[in-house]
């Protein structure tokens, strides 16, 4: 690999690290503001409160990029985009990682619990380097798989909590539902690697993402459930200052997410991309007072050894000017 590649590559590889970073702190937030009201006043909002914070959160993404690309100039473009070739396979991103992935991952929190559906959505990863092999023709050496495989062990480990969940109809309607979101998650950052491949920016892909979401959720999603009452409710609150602090970071991991697909494609992305279990746990032991576990810490050097892996070779990382062999 050339010095300007491996910078490049490198470069790519850093976006991913600061997108898992990011979206760490984004979860932490978001657990939150879940335990503020009018989230927790009622029956009613707690069921309706993944649902509504998820619609608010991607609405007030899509306002933020969307500030960013008017004091560009740039909106313009970013609506012809939607019309493309490229920007229908990213409204076709942002359907199966948003409304799909997310609205089956809350399904499956309800029906198995969150350690469980964690745990089972935790391998998307390897589904979206299985798709992006099979569409993408992205090939990678073995280390890269390896580092793959040991970072969903990792996240398993950290997620899992074990529970008394008895193997009913709920559970395996629950499990298909977690399994929806491996699909749905790993198929988005494929087809939206494939959509930003000729004209659309990562920036441009963000914006049409984050406004295709927010908007199904708006007009699908929220009078399905008739949750409209509790964004009125929270839009009267505090709470919705939160919400827009939390979304601007969202955006911030995302932008670096979509970055990083656009460098160095979409297994190696999503590899880095789930060390945000790391970076949230990290965060709420620093600053909210957890204490570490040995599950803690034996997920935490698991995941970081497979990120490392993804990340590159270690002996590059170690002499980064020395020959370095093509990796993909």
């Amino acid at each position: 690999m050339s010095e300007n590649k491996l910078k490049y590559s490198g470069l790519g590889v850093s976006y991913a690290l600061i997108s898992g970073i990011t979206w760490g702190i984004d979860t932490v937030l978001i657990g939150i503001i879940l335990s503020r009201s009018p989230f927790i006043d009622s029956t009613k909002a707690l069921v309706l409160s993944p649902f509504v914070s998820t619609f608010m959160h991607d609405i007030f993404s899509a306002l933020w990029v969307s500030i960013f690309h008017l004091f560009k100039g740039e909106f313009g473009k970013v609506l012809k985009a939607f019309k493309t070739r490229s920007g229908l396979f990213i409204v076709l991103g942002a359907l199966l990682g948003g409304p799909l992935g997310m609205t089956c991952y809350m399904l499956s929190v309800k029906y198995i619990g969150a350690a469980y559906a964690a745990s089972i959505t935790s391998i998307y990863p390897a589904i979206g380097a299985l798709f992006a092999f099979l569409f993408l023709k992205e090939k990678h050496e073995k280390r890269v798989w390896i580092g793959i495989a040991l970072s969903i062990i990792g996240v398993i480990i950290l997620g899992y909590q074990p529970s008394e969940v008895a193997v009913n109809g709920k559970f395996f309607l629950g499990t298909i539902f977690a399994l929806g979101t491996v699909m749905g998650w790993g198929l988005e950052s494929v087809v939206c690697a494939y959509g930003m491949k000729e004209d659309v920016t990562a920036e441009h892909a963000l914006n049409i993402r984050q406004l295709t979401s927010g908007i199904f959720y708006g007009i699908i999603i929220l009078p399905l459930i008739k949750g409209h009452f509790l964004t009125g409710l929270v839009l009267k609150t505090p709470t919705t200052l939160w919400i827009m602090l939390t979304a601007l970071v969202g955006t911030a991991s995302y932008l670096f997410y979509y970055r990083a697909i656009s460098m160095i494609g979409a297994a190696r992305s999503t590899g880095m991309n789930i060390t945000y279990a790391i970076w949230a746990i990290i965060i709420q032991v620093l600053f909210l007072g957890t204490k570490p576990s040995y599950q803690l810490i034996v997920g935490c050097m698991i995941t970081f050894m497979g990120t490392l892996l993804v990340a590159g070779n270690p002996k590059d990382m170690l002499n980064i000017k020395g020959r370095v062999k093509e990796e993909y």
